[in-house]
């Protein structure tokens, strides 16, 4: 790499509103003096090392989060191993080591409450006096509040889990997303009307068993759907994996074995056991109803 670098750095997970500051920060950086918009982050999260036994559910994985990073500005990332002897690094030695790893390195941008080196000893303060000595500016990005509080990526974790997906996708700015391939099915959803796809998806993260509006994407083309993400109490025996089912709206419903991504819109209500299917039918319906309200399908007919 030979054009001056504007790096930011931080765990990203979740690419928010907060991260999403800190690469603004970087992208003007770039503008006014030239250079590339890079990324330094982490792989594992430092949590996965630090303490396995309570390590911090990822909000997306590696692929997810180099998406949405480039979608927010980064021309460049790297994705640094996070061992226990980087996490031994003396904090004062952390700028040098960027400079030795990064040789076109310029501008460092970080969040206020960024912390960094042995036992997390070291913050903006410290980087930037550290830095200074090296011919490397620090910026500190602010924190971004939303409500009465700061966006970050534990607040957006709470709000998934809870099933507050409107407030995490506030913070997400693009709203939540899964994504994988379409995996074979029981066709149980057909015989009581309603077809599903079903995705092969195990996030880290689980958000809120339920019912979901969502838009299903395949090939570029947004398709409305209903999404169920749960354990099938009125059909399963006993505890199971979640899964994540969707019953297309409108448009042809891709097929075992596409790869698509599921964008996660309104949550509707929680998962519940129904004492029959054809209770269960009727809830189904209820909950498209709803789905169609929520995606402006008013008026539409159901596809079967």
């Amino acid at each position: 790499m030979t054009a001056p670098l504007h790096l930011a750095i931080g765990a990203f997970d979740g690419i928010h509103l907060g991260h999403r500051a800190v690469l603004h920060s970087a992208r003007q950086a770039a503008r006014t003096h030239g250079g590339l918009v890079g990324v330094l982050t982490y792989e594992p999260h430092p949590s996965k090392v630090l303490r396995p036994q309570a390590a911090v559910p990822m909000v997306f994985g590696q692929a997810q989060k180099t998406d949405r990073l480039t979608e927010a500005g980064a021309q460049w990332i790297h994705y640094e191993p996070f061992t226990l002897d980087h996490a031994a690094m003396p904090a004062a030695a952390f700028p040098a080591w960027l400079k030795q790893k990064f040789s076109t390195l310029q501008t460092i941008h970080v969040g206020d409450n960024f912390r960094y080196g042995h036992q997390r000893t070291g913050d903006g303060q410290s980087l930037m006096k550290n830095s200074q000595a090296l011919g490397l500016t620090v910026r500190l990005v602010d924190a971004v509040q939303l409500g009465q509080e700061t966006v970050s990526s534990s607040r957006i974790r709470q709000a998934l889990s809870q099933g507050e997906l409107a407030l995490a996708n506030q913070m997400l700015l693009r709203p939540y997303e899964a994504e994988g391939v379409i995996g074979p099915g029981r066709q149980l959803g057909r015989t009581i009307g309603f077809p599903t796809i079903n995705l092969t998806w195990q996030p880290e993260l689980q958000p809120a068993l339920g019912v979901y509006a969502v838009e299903v994407i395949h090939q570029g083309t947004a398709l409305p759907a209903v999404a169920n993400f749960g354990q099938r109490p009125t059909v399963e025996n006993g505890p199971v994996a979640p899964l994540l089912e969707a019953h297309i709206l409108r448009g042809t419903a891709p097929t075992t074995g596409d790869r698509i991504r599921v964008r996660w819109l309104n949550y509707l209500r929680s998962e519940q056991k129904f004492p029959n299917l054809a209770a269960l039918q009727a809830q189904i319906a209820l909950d498209t109803m709803q789905a169609k309200e929520c995606l402006g399908l008013t008026g539409d007919v159901v596809t079967r």
